[in-house]
C-alpha cells in the first residue's frame, strides 16, 4: 500500500513522523500549510492522512464520515482498533480520541480502488487554500488573521451509490460560508464521479476563526507565500 511510506507501525501502534507527515501533505495533497513543515512549532499531522490510514485498514464504506477532535503531533503513538463495528475511534494510549470515523452500507477492500479514492480525495482536499477558500472569503469580505491563521478541518462525509468504481474522481460543486461574529463555518460540497457518471456526493467542513475584514493586499501576500513555498519545494524535492 502506498501509505506504508507515510507511517510506521511500532508495537501495534501507528506512528507518523514529522518528515512522513510533511511529505504526505506536500506530495500527495499539495498542501503547503506551514503547520505541516517538520520544524513547525505547532506541527500537526494532516487529518487527511489519518482518514486515509483508517480507510486503508477498514475499507471504503458506501457511507463514510470522519470528524477530528484533537490535533496529532509528530511521533504520537496511535491505536487503530482491530475490531470494526462501523464506528472507529483513533486514540492514544491515554484513551484520548483524535479521529472518529463511521461507515455503513457496502464495503470495498479493493486496495487499488482505495488508493485511487484516497489520492483523488486528498488532492481535492489539499486545494482548500488558496484555490477554494480565498474566493469564498473574498465573496463574504472576511478573512482570518494572517499573523495567526486559525483554519480547522472539522469533518467530512460522503455517500456513494455503489462501491464498485473504475475511476474515482472528485469535483467541487459548491462552497458556502456561514459567518457568525469572529467565526465562520465553511462547507465545500463535492461530487464523486466514476468517469463522467456522478455516483456520490460529499461535504467537507472547515472552521475559520478570528475573522476580520477582508484585506486584498494581505491575502495576496499569503497566497504569494504559499506559491513560493510550493515552487521551492518542487524545485528542491528529490526526484
Amino acid at each position: 500500500m502506498f501509505l506504508d511510506e507515510f507511517h510506521t507501525v511500532i508495537e501495534g501502534r501507528v506512528v507518523v513522523s514529522a518528515a512522513q507527515a510533511s511529505r504526505f501533505a506536500k506530495e500527495i495533497a499539495g498542501d503547503f500549510n506551514p503547520i505541516h513543515d517538520p520544524d513547525a512549532k505547532r506541527f500537526v499531522v494532516p487529518g487527511d492522512l489519518l482518514f486515509a490510514l483508517a480507510m486503508a485498514k477498514y475499507g471504503l464504506g458506501q457511507r463514510m464520515s470522519v470528524s477530528f477532535s484533537g490535533m496529532v503531533g509528530k511521533d504520537k503513538a496511535l491505536i487503530l482498533p482491530d475490531l470494526d463495528q462501523g464506528v472507529i475511534e483513533i486514540i492514544d494510549d491515554a484513551g484520548k480520541v483524535y479521529t472518529h470515523v463511521e461507515h455503513s452500507g457496502e464495503v470495498s477492500h479493493d486496495p487499488k480502488l482505495i488508493e485511487a479514492l484516497i489520492r483523488s480525495y486528498v488532492a481535492f482536499s489539499g486545494q482548500n487554500f488558496p484555490y477554494i477558500l480565498v474566493p469564498l472569503l473574498e465573496k463574504h469580505q472576511v478573512m482570518f488573521n494572517p499573523r495567526r491563521p486559525l483554519v480547522i478541518y472539522e469533518s467530512m462525509s460522503f455517500e456513494l451509490e455503489r462501491v464498485t468504481i473504475a475511476k474515482p474522481e472528485l469535483a467541487l460543486v459548491d462552497s458556502t460560508l456561514d459567518v457568525n461574529g469572529k467565526r465562520g463555518d465553511a462547507h465545500f460540497i463535492f461530487e464523486i464521479r466514476d468517469g463522467a457518471e456522478v455516483i456520490g456526493k460529499g461535504d467537507k467542513k472547515l472552521i475559520v476563526s478570528g475573522l476580520q475584514p477582508y484585506d486584498a493586499e494581505l491575502m495576496r501576500q499569503m497566497v504569494d507565500d504559499f506559491e513560493r513555498l510550493k515552487t521551492t519545494y518542487q524545485n528542491t524535492a528529490p526526484a
